[in-house]
């Protein structure tokens, strides 16, 4: 499944020094499975081999596979629909501030079409109950609704709306196995040497505004091992995501370029030109990425730390997704 032309691409990946770690898992849609690992789950400050069940830091797989999701889930659970505006679950955003972002509906933020800043610096504002409250009151400049901005800041929006709904944390919500959001550190990947932090990170968020606010948001802070982002995978090509109509909606393109919790095939695609017009995915910052092609029966994962030992490196991680994505493809 796994073609000798995609493990030489992997290999020369990591063994030239462009990526300390890469772990790639394929699935088809008779639910066959096959995965590769190599490198080393730590270069700094001592050399530690990558093992098939250690956890990566999955970043913005977060927002589809946790945040969508759940938000998701809470639409079969008649919790809420997607075109609720945002005020009717957060009635205190925005309090005696006349700002648009209220109306914005569900689909909006899940679809990146809200009209929301793409990133601030959260983590600058102080302590975790500190940035909380000013989130929800930060009066800010919006773009009209309907232009695709990618967005860290919706998600995390999503993410208060999940916890007002169900009543507790995002850190004690359930998740599949192989998924987490408090890895053992020992069997966990490390990212970066943060500068904020004055440490290397390992088994701790590497994305700052969800470690500020306790590790968790709804943009980021999952952990998954390679079974578990491929379970995740699989779940999505061959069903049982979530119920049929939800996972049917999660998977529609709704905005240009967007599912509710995905990136669609596209021109420029992470997941490589020849993907099928029904083809989703989408990726996090430290280098990891899920991609699903139901036409062609096939979904993969591929997990890096390509920020390790930092982000300030010239390595291309979107060549090297798509070169994965075509040959796989490819050699169908």
């Amino acid at each position: 499944m796994i073609p000798q032309r995609t493990r030489e691409i992997l290999e020369t990946a990591v063994n030239t020094g462009g990526l300390p770690a890469a772990a790639l898992g394929v699935v088809n849609a008779a639910g066959k499975r096959e995965t590769l690992i190599l490198g080393h789950a730590q270069l700094e400050p001592e050399k530690v081999a990558l093992q098939e069940d250690f956890f990566f830091d999955l970043a913005s797989l977060t927002k589809p596979l946790f945040t969508a999701r759940n938000v998701l889930r809470a639409v079969e659970q008649g919790h809420l629909d997607l075109d609720d505006p945002l005020e009717l679950h957060l009635p205190d955003l925005g309090w005696m501030q006349d700002t648009p972002l209220k109306m914005r509906t569900l689909r909006q933020l899940m679809t990146h079409t809200a009209g929301l800043p793409a990133w601030v610096p959260l983590y600058t504002w102080g302590h975790a109950d500190t940035i909380g409250a000013r989130f929800m009151q930060e009066p800010w400049t919006m773009r009209d609704g309907g232009e695709v901005v990618y967005s860290d800041l919706g998600y995390m929006l999503l993410g208060r709306v999940l916890e007002r709904i169900y009543n507790r944390p995002l850190k004690d919500f359930t998740l599949d196995d192989g998924l987490t959001f408090a890895p053992d550190p020992v069997r966990s990947v490390a990212t970066e040497h943060c500068l904020w932090r004055g440490r290397m990170l390992r088994g701790e968020t590497h994305d700052e505004n969800a470690a500020a606010q306790g590790g968790v948001a709804g943009h980021a802070g999952l952990f998954g091992t390679m079974d578990g982002a491929l379970n995740q995978a699989e779940l999505l090509l061959r069903g049982g995501w979530l119920s049929a109509a939800a996972q049917a909606e999660a998977m529609r393109v709704q905005a240009p370029g967007r599912t509710l919790a995905f990136v669609a095939a596209q021109p420029g695609w992470s997941g490589g030109s020849l993907g099928s017009p029904a083809a989703v995915g989408h990726t996090g910052f430290t280098g990891t990425g899920l991609w699903v092609d139901p036409e062609r029966g096939l979904a993969w994962t591929l997990l890096t730390n390509r920020v390790h030992p930092t982000r300030h490196s010239a390595f291309d991680i979107q060549r090297l997704r798509r070169a994965v994505g075509n040959t796989l493809l490819g050699s169908l």
